[in-house]
């Protein structure tokens, strides 16, 4: 069976690419570059609404089995925000270098002490059957007030988690120190393992 992933972000395509591969995924994966599917407006509120939109675009269009996610960061002291407008905060879509320079002038004023956040995906599954499973995954830590790191994309340099070798943000972590611990990486992991190796929950 080929599956297509639901998505042309290429900071994200390889991250799950490489999860999906990690967690035993033994069927080929596509992309959008790879279909004549357009992109989906993201009209969701919630990340699991916008991750199913994607996935069943691709299953309506296409005829093949879709995989997709919507994921983005949670700041505490911003009640939840940017949450599901996290990929378009400064108003472009995609404009990470944008996105992260307003949520920092934003917080600029905030205490280390109140700048925790959480990263959230949801990962979903679509057949063309019409079955759906949703899969969610979270990754605490809090916001820096200055970026550091190059690995990674979005929110990576101001995300900071604790590891062995002392406070680090996302970026400063190797593709796999990441993937073992990242909201992404939890997410994809249970919609694998619960659903995908074992052939898909039963048909409706």
């Amino acid at each position: 069976m080929t599956w297509v992933l639901a998505t042309r972000n290429r900071g994200k395509l390889a991250e799950i690419s490489q999860i999906l591969a990690d967690a035993g995924m033994p069927e080929q994966v596509l992309d959008l570059d790879d279909i004549d599917v357009p992109d989906t407006r993201e009209t969701g509120v919630t990340f699991a609404e916008n991750a199913l939109l994607k996935a069943r675009a691709v299953v309506a269009q296409s005829g093949m089995p879709a995989m997709a996610d919507d994921s983005g960061l949670a700041v505490d002291v911003l009640g939840g925000a940017p949450g599901v407008f996290s990929a378009r905060w400064c108003g472009r879509h995609g404009d990470d270098a944008g996105n992260l320079d307003l949520l920092l002038k934003q917080l600029s004023d905030v205490a280390m002490e109140h700048r925790a956040a959480r990263f959230v995906c949801a990962a979903v599954a679509v057949w063309p059957d019409g079955r759906e499973v949703v899969e969610l995954g979270e990754l605490t830590g809090r916001l820096t007030f200055e970026p550091r790191g190059s690995n990674g994309f979005g929110y990576d340099p101001i995300f900071e988690v604790s590891t062995d070798q002392g406070p680090r943000t996302t970026a400063e972590l190797t593709p796999g120190e990441k993937h073992a611990i990242s909201h992404r990486g939890r997410a994809f992991r249970a919609l694998i393992g619960k659903h995908l190796v074992a052939g898909g929950p039963p048909a409706v």
